[in-house]
C-alpha cells in the first residue's frame, strides 16, 4: 500500500511529499499546507495527469510533465496519466477520428510518455495509464452525473475564460461540445478519485474550479499542482519582448496567458525539440533558436539547460569556446546563468553544448522509437500528421 489510513497516521513523510512537489519544474501548488495536511491524517495521495492525444511529444509534453510524475513517485504517491481520447475528439484532434485518436492513445502517446518517465528517473510500470472513454463506459450514468453537477455550479462566462486549455483565445467561436470540456475535466478528477490533479500553467483555470466546488459536490477538495512551460525555440524579439515584460509586470495572470500563447508546441514543429528527435534534428534546431546574446529572462535555451539539462546532474556541464578552445565548466544552472549574462558564454557555444547533452539525455527515447518496439507507432502517427 502507497498509503495508509490506520490510526489517521500516513506510511508518507509530510515534508518530503511536499518538498517533491514543489520541486521544480512546479511552478505553483495550491496549497502546500493543504498537501501537508492530507498526508498528516492520513488520506491516501492520488495523482493524475492529462493529455490530448495529438501530434508528437515534445519535451514539455514528456520529460517536463513526467519530471513531476517521477518526483510524486519518489515519495510514495499513486500517479496517473490519463489519456483524454475524448477531450481529443472534442477538439478535433487527429482528424477528429475518435477510433484513430483511440489507437494513437494506446499505441504512440502512451508508449511516448513511458519512456519519457523512464528518462526523467521514474518507473511507468508504478503509473497507471487510463483511456478517457473506458473510464467513462465504466462509470456510466456516475460520470455523466459528475459533469452535470459540475456544470450546475460553473457560469458559462466562467468556462469561456477557461477556454485557454484548450490552446484558443476566449474571442474565438467554440462548438458547444468545446464548452463541455472543462466541466468534464473537472469531472475527471473526482470520478477517479485523485486528490492531485497536475498539469502544466495553462491547466490552472479549470483546477481552480475543482478546488471551488469540490468539497460541495464530492466531499473534499483537491490540492493542485502546476508544472513549468517550456518557450518554444522560434521566439521573435518582440513575443520575447512581451513575455518578459508580462513576467516581470508583477501580473501573473498576464504572464500565463502570454506564455501559453507561446509555448512549445507540436502544432508548431519548429517552435519543440521531440522526443525521439536525431541528432542532426536536435542540432538544427538548436542551432536555429531564439537565443538573444546576455539575456537569461525567458531565454529559450537557458530554460532547457535549467529544466532539463541540469535535472539531477551530477556532472559538470562544459561548454567550449568555438575560436579559442577555452573549456568552462558549469556545475549548476545559476553559474551557467551568470556567466551567459555577463556574456561569457557565446550562444554559438551554448547551443553547441546543448545540442550535445541533449541527444544524449533523448538517446533512449530515439532508439526506441527508431530501432525499437516504437518505431511502427512512430511511423503511424507521423503518417497521421501528414494524411489528416
Amino acid at each position: 500500500m502507497l498509503c495508509s489510513t490506520l490510526s489517521g497516521v500516513s506510511a508518507l513523510d509530510p515534508e518530503k511529499v511536499v518538498e517533491a512537489a514543489l520541486r521544480e519544474p512546479t511552478e505553483e501548488l495550491l496549497t502546500p499546507d493543504r498537501l501537508k495536511s492530507l498526508v498528516e491524517n492520513g488520506v491516501p495521495l492520488v495523482h493524475y495527469i492529462g493529455f490530448e492525444i495529438s501530434g508528437l511529444v515534445h519535451l514539455g509534453t514528456g520529460l517536463i510533465s513526467m519530471q513531476k510524475v517521477a518526483d510524486l513517485q519518489s515519495v510514495g504517491v499513486k500517479t496517473k496519466v490519463f489519456l483524454a481520447d475524448y477531450h481529443s475528439w472534442i477538439n478535433r484532434k487527429l482528424g477528429g477520428d475518435l477510433d484513430v485518436i483511440r489507437r494513437v492513445a494506446g499505441g504512440y502517446f502512451k508508449e511516448a510518455l513511458r519512456v519519457s518517465l523512464r528518462i526523467v528517473g521514474g518507473d511507468p510500470d508504478k503509473t497507471e495509464f487510463i483511456l478517457g472513454s473506458e473510464l467513462y463506459e465504466k462509470l456510466g450514468l456516475d460520470y455523466f452525473t459528475n459533469v452535470l453537477r459540475v456544470s450546475m455550479e460553473t457560469t458559462l462566462s466562467r468556462v469561456r475564460r477557461s477556454v485557454t486549455i484548450l490552446g484558443r483565445s476566449e474571442s474565438e467561436a467554440l462548438s458547444f461540445a468545446q464548452l463541455l470540456y472543462v466541466p468534464m475535466q473537472v469531472a475527471d478528477i473526482f470520478s477517479m478519485g485523485v486528490n492531485i490533479p497536475h498539469g502544466g500553467m495553462d491547466q490552472r483555470k479549470a483546477h481552480v474550479i475543482a478546488i471551488e466546488v469540490g468539497e460541495k459536490l464530492f466531499g473534499y477538495k483537491p490540492v493542485a499542482l502546476h508544472h513549468h512551460l517550456l518557450p518554444g525555440l522560434q521566439l521573435d524579439a518582440s513575443d520575447w519582448k512581451k513575455l518578459v515584460e508580462a513576467k516581470n509586470s508583477g501580473d501573473k495572470e498576464l504572464f500565463r496567458e502570454t506564455l501559453v500563447n507561446i509555448k512549445m508546441s507540436k502544432s508548431k514543429p519548429e517552435t519543440a525539440l521531440f522526443i525521439h528527435d536525431s541528432e542532426e534534428e536536435i542540432r538544427s534546431k538548436i542551432g536555429r533558436a531564439f537565443c538573444p546574446a546576455g539575456e537569461v529572462e525567458m531565454n529559450p535555451l537557458l530554460e532547457i539547460a535549467r529544466y532539463i539539462v541540469f535535472r539531477n546532474r551530477k556532472e559538470p556541464f562544459e561548454v567550449v569556446n568555438k575560436k579559442t578552445g577555452e573549456r568552462r565548466a558549469f556545475n549548476t544552472y545559476g553559474e551557467l546563468e551568470e556567466a551567459f549574462r555577463e556574456r561569457l558564454v557565446h550562444p554559438a557555444d551554448l547551443k553547441e553544448a546543448l545540442s550535445r547533452e541533449l541527444a544524449e539525455i533523448l538517446a533512449p527515447a530515439r532508439k526506441h522509437f527508431t530501432e525499437g518496439p516504437g518505431r511502427s507507432f512512430l511511423e503511424e502517427i507521423k503518417e497521421l500528421r501528414i494524411t489528416r
